[in-house]
C-alpha cells in the first residue's frame, strides 16, 4: 500500500482501535493501524482475569446509559448506532459465542480473552487492514485545524483522517501510558486530569495478609468518615495481601479516594447483609447449640470461611479452643458484631499500574458523539478509554470501546 493511498490511520491497537479499524475498512477505506506494542490487544488479554468480560448485557439503552452517570448522556447518540445488543451480535456473527453470567456480565463461552483478540484479528485481516506493530508515535503535526502527518519511530505517515484510540493511563505495562492525552492537548483539546477510577484499596490492618485470597460473594461495604456513613453498596469483593479488591471495591474506589483527601476513612464489611443483628444472633445460637460439644475454632466454618473466622475470633478476644457450650452471651454478641461489621482502616489506593481503568481524559464537550469527530480538528476522531467517562467494572469500559470504535470507524471510513 502506498503511503499516499491511506484513507484512515488508527493510532492504538486496543479494543477501540481494532474495532475502529475493522469498521473503517468495511466502509471501503484503506486503513493502517499503528500499535507500539508488538501485539494487538495486550490489555484486552488480561481483562476479566484473562476471561474478558466483553460487555454488560443490558440491551435497554436507557438503563445502560444510566450506569455511566451524568456523563453517560453523551452516549445516547452513539448507542443508537451501536448498542450492547449490536455488540453481542457483532461478535456472535463473527463466530465468537458468548454467554451471560451473574449481574449481566457477558463472557466468551470459551472463557478466553485470546479468543476475543483472535476474532478481531481475523476481521482485520479479512478487511485488509494493514497492521504495523512496534511503531511508536512521536508527534502529531497539524495546521489550520487539520492533522497533516504523524511522525513515528520508523518515519512519517499521512492520511485523510485519523482515529485516536490510545486508551487511558491504567496498566501502563500494556502500553496505556497516557500518550494520547498529550497529543490531544497539543492539538488544542482539553484533557481532564487523569485519576485512578477502578482500583484496589490498601488497608493498614496487619491481619489482612492472613485472609488474602478469600472472596465474598455477597457482602456489604460501608464507608465511614468522622463516624458518618458516606457510602454503602453490596456485591462481590476479595481480600488481598494489601487490602481489598473485587467488583464491589473497585466500583467504590473513586469515592473512597476522594474521601481520603479529606481525612481518615474507615470501612466496615457486613458478611450477612440480608440479616439484621437480632436475626443473625438467633441464627448463631442455633448453630452453637447444635455443636455445643465442639470447640469454637472447629465449628466456625458454619458461619464464615475458617481463615477469616480465626481472625475474627482474635479481634473479638475469644479463645479458639473455647467449647461452644462455654461461650458467653457477651462473646457471642462480640462475634456477631464483627460478622455485621468488620472494621478496616483505609491507607490508600493502589496506583495507575493496578487500576482497571483511569478516570479523566479528553473533554466530552469537545466531541461530536454522532460521529466521534473532534470539534477542534476536522479530520480527527476519538474512541475508547481516552475519553473522560466514569464507568463501573463489569464490561462497561469495553462497551465504550466497542461503541465509540464502531462509530468513529464508520464516520472516518466514509470516503465522500
Amino acid at each position: 500500500m502506498k503511503e499516499a493511498s491511506i484513507d484512515v490511520v488508527v493510532i492504538g491497537g486496543g479494543p477501540a482501535g481494532m474495532m475502529a479499524a475493522c469498521i473503517a475498512a468495511e466502509q471501503g477505506a484503506c486503513v493502517v493501524l499503528l500499535e507500539k506494542n508488538l501485539i494487538l490487544g495486550k490489555k484486552l488479554l488480561i481483562t476479566g482475569g484473562g476471561r474478558c468480560n466483553i460487555l454488560h448485557a443490558d440491551f435497554d439503552t436507557h438503563s445502560l446509559v444510566g450506569k455511566y452517570g451524568k456523563k453517560g448522556k453523551s452516549l445516547y447518540s452513539t448507542f443508537s448506532l451501536f448498542d450492547a445488543e449490536a455488540t453481542w451480535n457483532f461478535f456472535e456473527n463473527a463466530g465468537l459465542k458468548l454467554k451471560i453470567e451473574a449481574e449481566k456480565r457477558a463472557f466468551p463461552v470459551s472463557d478466553s480473552a485470546e479468543d476475543v483478540q483472535r476474532t478481531l484479528l481475523r476481521i482485520l485481516k479479512k478487511m485488509n487492514v494493514e497492521i504495523r506493530t512496534g511503531i511508536e508515535v512521536k508527534r502529531i503535526e497539524s495546521n489550520e485545524g487539520s492533522i497533516k502527518k504523524i511522525v513515528h519511530t520508523s518515519g512519517e505517515i499521512e492520511a485523510k483522517k485519523y482515529i485516536l484510540a490510545t486508551g487511558g493511563k491504567s496498566r501502563p505495562e500494556t502500553g496505556s501510558t497516557g500518550d494520547g492525552f498529550v497529543w490531544a492537548q497539543t492539538l488544542g483539546h482539553t484533557v481532564v486530569q487523569p485519576s485512578v477510577a477502578l482500583v484496589p484499596v490498601t488497608v493498614s490492618d496487619s491481619w489482612i495478609k492472613d485472609v488474602a485470597g478469600i472472596s465474598l460473594k455477597d457482602a456489604q461495604l460501608n464507608v465511614w468518615q468522622d463516624k458518618k456513613k458516606c457510602a454503602s453498596k453490596n456485591g462481590k469483593m476479595l481480600f488481598t495481601h494489601q487490602g481489598l479488591s473485587g467488583p464491589l471495591v473497585l466500583n467504590m474506589s473513586k469515592n473512597i479516594g476522594a474521601l481520603l483527601e479529606e481525612g481518615e476513612v474507615i470501612v466496615t464489611i457486613d458478611l450477612y447483609p440480608k440479616m439484621d443483628a437480632g436475626t443473625l444472633d438467633r441464627h448463631m445460637q442455633k448453630i452453637f447449640d447444635d455443636g455445643k460439644n465442639k470447640m469454637m475454632k472447629n465449628h466456625i466454618g458454619d458461619l464464615v470461611q475458617p481463615r477469616l473466622g480465626q481472625v475474627l475470633l482474635t479481634l473479638a478476644g475469644i479463645e479458639p479452643l473455647t467449647p461452644l457450650r462455654q461461650l458467653t452471651k457477651e462473646d457471642r454478641k462480640k462475634f456477631g458484631a464483627l460478622l455485621k461489621g468488620i472494621p478496616l482502616t483505609i491507607s490508600g489506593l493502589l496506583g495507575t499500574d493496578k487500576a482497571v481503568v483511569t478516570g479523566g481524559g479528553v473533554d466530552l464537550k469537545e466531541i461530536e458523539f454522532k460521529t466521534m469527530q473532534s470539534k477542534k480538528i476536522k479530520n480527527l476522531y476519538f474512541a475508547g478509554d481516552i475519553l473522560d467517562f466514569d464507568r463501573p467494572s463489569g464490561g462497561f469500559s469495553l462497551q465504550i470501546c466497542w461503541t465509540t470504535g464502531f462509530v468513529s470507524g464508520r464516520s472516518a471510513g466514509l470516503l465522500h
